[in-house]
């Protein structure tokens, strides 16, 4: 008994001694020679009660061993390239808007954009001579630098792979020599394209100091939410404005087209991103599941061709793209050898829902898009669940997801103007925090470029969201009569106008707006009204001072008028009701319609009385006020001046800005049959409706603003409305608005 407690206890003395000699609780010198305890405690950087200091060492060898092995892995690398790309993950990395953009420049001016003046010898390419020429017609442009808030540069960054023709050699020595620089301070990068073989890194090449980057294919980790942009890869062949509409014409019912998942694209064989695109045969089933690729790409395809090719290759070559993708439910949008692929904006515009396989892409403009309304967001990694997962979607929300996509399409995407817009409206609201948008601006028709914040920051002042609110548009409306002819007579047009305005029972103000050369009448000469009644002069006596935002139209409702415009009560009444079932529209009453001329190739304007419409003119119209303010701030002050110098064509250029908006015609309401007669027969405009060079401006109008909007925003209707029991053979006493039957 007493051997077995001195084994017992002799086992358990050599057990603690092994273990305090693994965790360093002793030290056993490996030579007489070596240092004293002491001095080793010293060099491990002991002291007494820190023995947790000693893993400190076992970590940073780890981390050496990585840094060992990242420098191994990076030989091939030249000195000056690592430290480029160094200075670009490292440099800003941490940037935001507080720390690295100067707001002082944007206090005194406002958000004006300044692109440096191109140098002699430097060759742009055609996309990103579009993007600046998108900033030098915006409203944000200013030519001097002292008054911008925002420089971009005029040097071409869009194309940063050094095996590309587009590639620009010596640019940080370029740009390091721009006096205004300032180490990227409050300037902005455009890129679409950066790394090269085999890799493919999201390095410029340069540094990019503290400058805002609006990059295509950006990564989630090297993305500095706040202050870059992630942008969408466009071609070469993206329209510069205008831009095509999206292919949705009807929503049907259910949404399932012939293909239920589409995509048709190039497979690499070797390096990054070819993962993917390897294995989508997998899920491939020549039904509704169609995935095709090719192996015939590059120079030296034949050399690394796999077993796969020759079969991908034939099947590639049976499918017509474009009928794929207009007849797919989803398309599949997988990484290339970069994070972006052009077929995301290729499905959207096509309608086809985009299922996203890309890990780690920050998806354009994702910090006002909320892109689970419009796409599915896929894993490569769970590539053989995405058959089962789009068809387990309901195809309630297949349509919904759809709709989205041709909003997003239409209002950001489908122009490289929309593309630079969206991108300068992003910063702008991080400048003016306070008036900046909200998500549902963004993200519900028309768009954030069209919801202007500066006007209102709250969604029941603009006529885009009484629906989604609840709400409906104050219940009376404010009068706007444009006079341009002096007072001689009381007997005159505008006089008896002014009358049966105020007597409707929806009227809350009557506004003259006088833009005749002659002095303001006395104040006895205009006739006793029963609401208020404010006579304005025009400012400079110009055609568009009409559509300025007053500060004195208390209402949502404007109705615009000319003097010699013939008008009742009844029909005001009648036509404001109408418009408070539109409210985004113009409703009114004397249309005119637009052709094309295929014998000249332009766009034609006709007066002619037919079934067809595609304007309602505000010489007798009720619309939104809030087209005062974007007639006034969003158009450029060049088609202003046009309209202005030719005292014409105001009403076509609110036609086409209305249209462009809502992508919807105006309201045309019933018309008394004399209107056109008293129209064309009544005081001194009659010369000017029937003068043939009065017509000729409106032909030449009509294409310098389809020019300015890049496409023909119009659109043509034959809808007009009428009142119940209109025309109908029953008693007249039945009708609410029987005088307009009696005129």
């Amino acid at each position: 008994m007493q051997a077995k407690k001195r084994y017992l206890i002799l086992f358990s003395a050599g057990a603690c001694l092994i273990l305090l000699l693994c965790f360093g609780g002793i030290q056993v010198p490996l030579s007489r020679r070596g240092p004293s305890r002491r001095d080793d405690r010293s060099l491990a950087g002991y002291h007494p009660g820190a023995r947790w200091r000693r893993f400190q060492g076992y970590l940073q060898s780890f981390s050496s061993f990585e840094k060992d092995r990242s420098d191994d892995l990076n030989e091939h690398i030249s000195p000056r390239q690592k430290r480029d790309t160094n200075s670009f993950l490292y440099t800003g990395k941490r940037c935001r808007m507080e720390s690295c953009f100067d707001f002082s420049l944007c206090e005194r001016n406002g958000f004006k954009v300044y692109v440096y003046p191109q140098q002699k010898g430097e060759k742009i390419s055609e996309s990103y001579q579009n993007i600046l020429t998108s900033i030098e017609g915006s409203r944000f442009y200013t030519p001097d630098p002292g008054q911008a808030c925002l420089f971009v540069l005029s040097l071409d960054t869009l194309d940063r792979d050094q095996l590309s023709p587009q590639y620009v050699h010596n640019l940080k020595a370029k740009i390091q020599s721009l006096p205004l620089w300032n180490e990227g301070r409050n300037h902005i990068i455009f890129n679409l394209y950066s790394g090269t073989w085999p890799d493919y890194t999201e390095d410029l090449g340069f540094d990019i100091g503290f400058a805002m980057l609006a990059k295509a294919s950006i990564s989630t980790e090297n993305f500095r939410p706040k202050f870059d942009v992630s942008i969408p890869l466009f071609s070469k062949d993206h329209p510069r404005t205008g831009g095509e509409r999206g292919y949705l014409r009807h929503n049907t019912i259910p949404p399932y087209r012939k293909y239920m998942l589409v995509f048709k694209g190039k497979r690499y064989l070797t390096g990054i991103g070819s993962d993917t695109r390897n294995a989508l045969y997998h899920v491939h089933n020549s039904q509704d599941v169609v995935l095709l690729t090719t192996c015939k790409h590059g120079k030296d395809w034949q050399k690394h061709k796999d077993a796969r090719c020759d079969k991908d290759n034939a099947e590639y070559d049976k499918y017509d793209y474009r009928e794929m993708l207009y007849n797919s439910t989803f398309c599949l949008v997988p990484r290339g050898r970069r994070l972006g692929s052009f077929r995301f904006l290729e499905a959207l515009q096509a309608a086809c829902v985009p299922v996203m396989l890309s890990n780690g892409w920050e998806l354009p403009f994702s910090e006002i898009i909320d892109w689970n309304t419009a796409a599915v967001i896929g894993d490569e990694r769970l590539l053989l669940q995405i058959p089962s997962t789009v068809r387990s979607i309901h195809q309630d929300k297949i349509l919904s997801l759809r709709q989205h996509t041709q909003l997003l399409w239409e209002a950001y995407f489908n122009s490289v103007e929309k593309i630079v817009l969206t991108t300068l409206e992003i910063i702008q609201d991080r400048v003016l925090e306070l008036t900046s948008r909200s998500s549902l601006m963004w993200n519900s028709l028309p768009g954030g470029l069209f919801t202007l914040p500066q006007y209102s920051t709250h969604l029941g002042d603009f006529p885009f969201f009484y629906a989604k609110l609840g709400i409906k548009p104050y219940p009376k409306f404010t009068s706007i009569i444009h006079v341009v002819t002096p007072l001689v007579s009381q007997s005159q047009p505008v006089m008896k106008l002014l009358v049966a305005v105020a007597k409707s029972q929806y009227c809350a103000q009557v506004i003259v707006l006088w833009n005749c050369d002659k002095p303001l009448p006395a104040k006895h000469r205009w006739p006793t009204t029963s609401v208020p009644f404010i006579v304005i002069e025009g400012e400079s006596k110009v055609i568009s001072s009409r559509f300025l935002p007053y500060d004195t139209i208390p209402t949502d409702a404007v109705l615009s008028l000319d003097e010699d415009t013939v008008l009742s009560t009844t029909e005001v009444d009648f036509a404001f009701t109408v418009w408070q079932s539109f409210p985004d529209r113009i409703v009114g009453y004397p249309a005119r319609s637009h052709f094309w001329d295929s014998s000249k190739e332009r766009w034609g304007y006709t007066s002619k009385w037919t079934n067809d419409y595609s304007m309602v003119l505000t010489g007798a119209a009720i619309y939104h006020k809030y087209y005062h303010y974007l007639y006034t701030t969003y158009l450029p002050a060049s088609l202003r001046t046009m309209v202005d110098q030719m005292s014409n064509c105001e009403d076509i250029l609110m036609n086409f800005l209305v249209s462009s908006v809502t992508k919807l015609p105006p309201i045309k309401v019933t018309q008394k049959k004399q209107y056109k007669e008293t129209m064309m027969g009544q005081s001194s405009r009659a010369s000017r409706w029937a003068d043939p060079d009065h017509f000729a401006q409106r032909q030449t109008c009509m294409n310098k603003f389809a020019n300015w909007f890049g496409t023909m925003p119009l659109v043509h209707s034959q809808m007009r409305l009428d009142p119940v029991l209109f025309k109908d053979q029953v008693s007249i006493l039945r009708k609410k608005y029987r005088e307009i039957e009696r005129l």
